[in-house]
């Protein structure tokens, strides 16, 4: 078992992610090993780039985590925008619509864990 992972072990690139613009480069961890219910990876996008709005509900309920890292962006949770930069961390509960995008002029970096709810 790989006791450490570096973030350029496991590193894909997402097209248009829920029909967004631009790529999203994830890096994932322990994606086979863990035994968590959460999935953990870190997500960059270049500037404009972003994740297309979407809901979690249904048979396909998740929780997700964010938390930015570097990089200014603009999140929106039940059609409400949220300035997001470096530090900040928001929370998305199933069944609200939410989304993001890189505004800045940099490279938008975040940590997202994700999961179903527990019951």
């Amino acid at each position: 078992m790989d006791w450490k992972q570096n973030e350029s072990a496991d590193v894909i690139d997402t097209p248009a992610l829920h029909e967004g613009d631009g790529v999203v480069t994830r890096r994932r961890f322990f994606r086979d090993a863990a035994r968590l219910p959460v999935n953990i990876e870190v997500w960059e996008l270049a500037p404009g780039s972003s994740e297309g709005a979407h809901v979690h509900e249904g048979d396909d309920a998740l929780e997700e985590f964010y938390y930015f890292i570097a990089g200014e962006g603009v999140m929106w949770m039940g059609g409400e925008d949220i300035p997001v930069r470096a530090g900040d961390a928001v929370m998305a509960p199933p069944g609200v619509d939410h989304g993001f995008r890189c505004i800045g002029e940099e490279t938008l970096k975040l940590l997202i864990v994700w999961g179903a709810p527990a019951p």
